[in-house]
């Protein structure tokens, strides 16, 4: 199963209002450190980072893809975890 897929599969388990998965290894072909896993960004909103701070919310993305990035699949994730009030609410 496609990388993209696997993380959108085990990202399910956090009931997400908005989940987007980017693959963004085509930026970093060839950079030094580059040990051939992929590249991803997610944005995952889900009710269930309520009373967590941004350190623990994207703790809790990462330990639910260890497996992916224990076994190569991926090298790099930037994760923007966002509770619903923050995503569909942003202060003016």
């Amino acid at each position: 199963m496609p990388a993209v897929d696997l993380i959108r599969e085990r990202l399910q388990t956090l009931d997400p209002l908005v989940l987007e998965i980017g693959d963004e290894s085509h930026l970093h072909k060839g950079h030094a450190g580059n040990t051939g896993g992929g590249h991803y960004a997610v944005l995952v909103v889900s009710g269930r980072f309520e009373g967590l701070s941004r350190l623990n919310r994207q703790k809790t993305v990462k330990s639910l893809l260890k497996d992916l990035f224990s076994g190569g699949m991926i090298h790099a994730l930037g994760i923007r975890a966002a509770t619903p009030d923050e995503y569909f609410h942003t202060a003016d």
